[in-house]
């Protein structure tokens, strides 16, 4: 990397030491015995903690857990019907007040009297949270979603799954490491640039786009192949770009979408983890080779990766709306 003159960058560079400094704390009792005897857990996030969210219902469900992933504000405004046994993990970096829906859907489960896990940052307004890491300090987040895969991992094992031991989960930290050393080698679209891969890599394809688009302004859509295939894919041409994120590829759905795209003239670019982990945790190093991706290409383009909600956008009204304060 470069002299690290932008937060991100220092962001992303900072992650294996800090999931390492992670892995040394010891989760807190209180949220496990809170989730122990659960059998069915929402899983809850928006954004970039939504698509946390998605992988984290993966690995609670090698638990033996039923769990179901939603975006804050589908959980907030359309409850799912609570049952015994039901329990909240929401995910939100800025978990409180600062974030409005995520706010109201804790409130609703926990008034409800549904036991509820905060995977949030450090000094985080919500009670006896999982804490993750320090605010970032640039809108473009990176650090704060690889320490939420990491303590949603551990917190799948304490539930029961076994394939997300200790011993596998220290090795994340030098695969995040050799991730950062080894540039991903895509060139930057005419037009598009689109990412896809298989269930938990199509998680990582949506996460990859949304880092695209937040650090450099170019125009990334993130797809499961499935769904890339039937439909989506059909305006794609010369001028956009594929690609392809493995591992999952089980049936070798992913490889004949990339021979189909090549076919008709779009260019791809196969990235596979070659780290030695679970499907789930593979999606972490993954995950952070496409976080470099996105910040070479702020750097090449001149863009701001560290103020990506500006403007109209940053409208604090905007961001209120749906806040539990609103619902009173």
């Amino acid at each position: 990397m470069s002299d690290r003159s932008t937060a991100l960058e220092r962001q992303i560079a900072s992650q294996p030491e800090q999931l390492e400094a992670l892995l040394e704390r010891p989760l807190p009792g209180s949220a496990v015995d809170r989730l122990r005897d659960a059998s069915r857990i929402w899983v809850v996030g928006t954004g970039t903690s939504q698509h946390a969210a998605e992988l984290g219902a993966w690995m609670l469900q090698e638990g033996g857990r039923a769990a179901h992933a939603m975006s804050s504000m589908a959980f907030a405004n359309r409850t799912p019907p609570f049952a015994d046994g039901d329990a909240l993990v929401l995910i939100s970096h800025n978990a409180g007040a600062e974030t409005a829906f995520a706010g109201a859907a804790w409130t609703l489960a926990t008034r409800a009297g549904v036991p509820a896990v905060a995977i949030t940052r450090v000094g985080g307004t919500l009670p006896d949270p999982v804490e993750t890491v320090e605010k970032e300090t640039s809108h473009t987040y990176t650090v704060s979603y690889t320490a939420a895969l990491v303590q949603l991992a551990r917190l799948a094992f304490e539930l029961g799954a076994t394939a997300l031991s200790p011993d596998v989960l220290a090795r994340v930290p030098d695969a995040v490491r050799s991730a950062t050393a080894d540039p991903t080698p895509v060139e930057q679209p005419g037009r598009l640039l689109v990412f896809t891969g298989e269930g938990p890599a199509g998680v990582t394809a949506r996460e990859g786009a949304l880092k695209v688009r937040e650090a450099s302004r170019l125009p990334a859509e993130g797809y499961d192949v499935e769904y890339l295939l039937h439909g989506h894919a059909v305006p794609l041409n010369a001028s956009d770009h594929l690609v392809a994120l493995a591992p999952p590829d089980s049936q070798g759905l992913t490889a004949g979408v990339e021979g189909a795209a090549r076919a008709v003239g779009i260019g791809v670019t196969r990235v596979e983890e070659p780290a030695d982990l679970p499907v789930l945790l593979a999606q972490i190093p993954l995950t952070v080779r496409l976080q470099a991706l996105a910040l070479r290409f702020a750097l090449e383009r001149g863009t701001n990766p560290d103020v990506a909600i500006e403007g109209p956008w940053d409208d604090p009204g905007l961001w209120a709306i749906g806040s539990p304060t609103q619902r009173r």
